[in-house]
């Protein structure tokens, strides 16, 4: 059986430079990408839009982007935009942070025999450690983000202005209940992370495998190539749980008067009665040609930010340089040794054991100058 090594705890600067350069790339793609997570939502809530008698099938998106810019604006296109952006930095800080925790205690369940990756079961842990504990942090902004972004098609509703006043309107009518709709759904969707963040790995080492390189110098096509394939395994395998979520989330007690869902079982019922089974997939077209682009544009965004903070404020190294031995191998500063008892300490303080730095992103962070 493999001892378990010391846990390298990351510096505040390390949990820093992971939560920055994850915020940073999430609220790129999510600017760019707005007008289709707006779109995907509102298929999600309200299913398709009315079309033409000649509109032709496959337009629902351009139909979509039409109904939204006639009757609300171009503004429209971007309802929800600031609490997703808002969202993000608590939601990457929290994610990274417990991720690289996660990470580092499994590491050392796992010894020395694994120290440069992880087992794909526990990549899978850790991702799904973070994701809950992202969920839980996060999901009243969430709740707020998708109201916002479907109040343009309620009639009759008094509009949600602003985050706080969201806020605190959903907790007077329904209670701080109101602020985690959906939770359920949004825990069981840490599925998909557990499904992507093993498979970007996997596909990144196989990259790297293949080109005779580490994973740190990728380049951003080939991060490109593994974030993509590893979203749509991710996306098409979890999906339904999404529509669930945000139909859970979208609905408020005092809102309207059409029938609420009391709970996961019951929206899961209506939605098979009434839709079928491709209710669960409603705007997952979209969705991809949403996602995928994200993903690409989010994983590519954080590891250039992150290799770039790194070369401008390199973190301090973890573990001292072992001592030169003498030149007859056979004592040391605290007196006589065997040859014997010198591989051993050799072995302790042997520099290629050590992980200066875990990148999230990364499980088989390497020092390549060192091997």
């Amino acid at each position: 059986m493999v001892g378990a090594s010391p846990v390298d705890h990351r510096s505040p600067k390390e949990v820093l430079f992971d939560a920055s350069a994850g915020a940073a790339a999430g609220a790129i793609a999510a600017t760019f990408l707005c007008p289709l997570d707006v779109i995907k939502t509102r298929l999600q809530v309200h299913g398709l839009p009315d079309m033409q008698p000649s509109g032709r099938k496959g337009s629902v998106i351009l139909v979509s982007l039409q109904n939204i810019v006639r009757n609300e604006g171009v503004k429209g296109l971007y309802r929800g935009l600031t609490p997703t952006l808002t969202a993000l930095l608590p939601n990457w800080a929290v994610y990274f942070t417990v991720y690289g925790h996660l990470k580092e205690l499994l590491h050392s369940y796992e010894g020395s025999k694994n120290e440069d990756q992880l087992t794909i079961g526990s990549n899978m842990v850790a991702a799904v450690g973070a994701g809950a504990a992202t969920a839980v942090a996060t999901n009243p902004l969430w709740v707020v983000k998708t109201r916002l972004q479907t109040q343009g098609m309620r009639q009759g509703v008094v509009p949600y202005k602003n985050i706080f006043s969201s806020l605190r309107r959903i907790a007077h009518e329904e209670g701080f209940r109101g602020w985690y709709s959906g939770l359920l759904p949004s825990l069981a969707g840490t599925s998909h992370v557990a499904i992507q963040f093993p498979a970007y790995e996997r596909i990144k080492f196989y990259l790297a495998t293949q080109g005779n390189k580490t994973v740190n110098e990728l380049n951003p096509w080939e991060l490109a190539i593994a974030s993509s394939f590893s979203k749509v395994i991710a996306s098409l395998s979890t999906y339904p749980h999404e529509v669930i979520r945000s139909r859970l989330q979208e609905q408020g007690q005092l809102r309207n008067s059409e029938p609420h869902y009391s709970g996961v079982v019951d929206c899961i019922k209506k939605v098979f009665q009434k839709d079928g089974l491709p209710g669960f997939y409603r705007g997952c077209a979209t969705n991809l040609l949403r996602t995928i682009p994200s993903a690409v544009i989010t994983f590519t965004s954080f590891e250039m930010i992150h290799r770039f903070l790194l070369q401008l404020s390199p973190p301090e190294e973890k573990h001292p340089k072992p001592h030169p031995k003498p030149v007859d191998g056979t004592t040391s500063q605290k007196g006589s040794t065997s040859p014997g008892e010198n591989d051993t300490l050799d072995q302790s303080v042997n520099p290629s054991n050590d992980r200066t730095r875990i990148i999230p992103l990364d499980s088989r962070d390497k020092l390549t100058a060192k091997h």
